[in-house]
């Protein structure tokens, strides 16, 4: 492989070690896992999901796909999910570039929020959206770079 090869832009960009040498020829994606403490739980049902979802896509500048929730909506109560881990609404919102997840877990009131996409976007502006719709008091933020 030659230079040029290792500085070619793949994805979102290429790294880089300190001394300006390129270290992967590419990254093709990059995903934000976001983990919220103490959130407001009367936000975690379809509409304001769904809501969340819209705004966050709107302000990532992606392209939306499909929306889908798992929870326990239209279930009988004897099948509902009653565990701390397991209380809570789900949804997978796709996007043109991958997709963004969310876990409501209304008794432990958390959420998690990955987003994954070969499309750069600002994870800082990602945590703040975040944070401020669910008015949450402590976010965790992870980045990873997929090659």
């Amino acid at each position: 492989m030659n230079r040029d090869t290792m500085t070619m832009k793949i994805g979102l960009k290429y790294l880089r070690d300190l001394d300006g040498k390129p270290i992967v020829s590419g990254i093709y994606g990059k995903e934000v896992i976001l983990d919220c403490y103490y959130c407001d739980v009367t936000l975690f049902n379809r509409r304001d999901i769904r809501r969340f979802m819209n705004q966050l896509v709107k302000r990532l500048k992606m392209k939306k796909g499909p929306l889908h929730f798992w929870d326990d909506v239209g279930v009988p109560k004897r099948y509902r999910q009653t565990k701390l881990a397991t209380t809570g609404a789900s949804a997978v919102q796709f996007i043109l570039t991958s997709n963004i997840t969310i876990h409501c877990l209304d008794k432990l009131h958390r959420v998690y929020v990955n987003i994954f996409s070969c499309k750069d976007f600002s994870e800082g502006e990602a945590k703040q959206f975040v944070q401020t719709f669910f008015n949450a008091f402590t976010v965790r933020i992870h980045v990873l770079y997929r090659q």
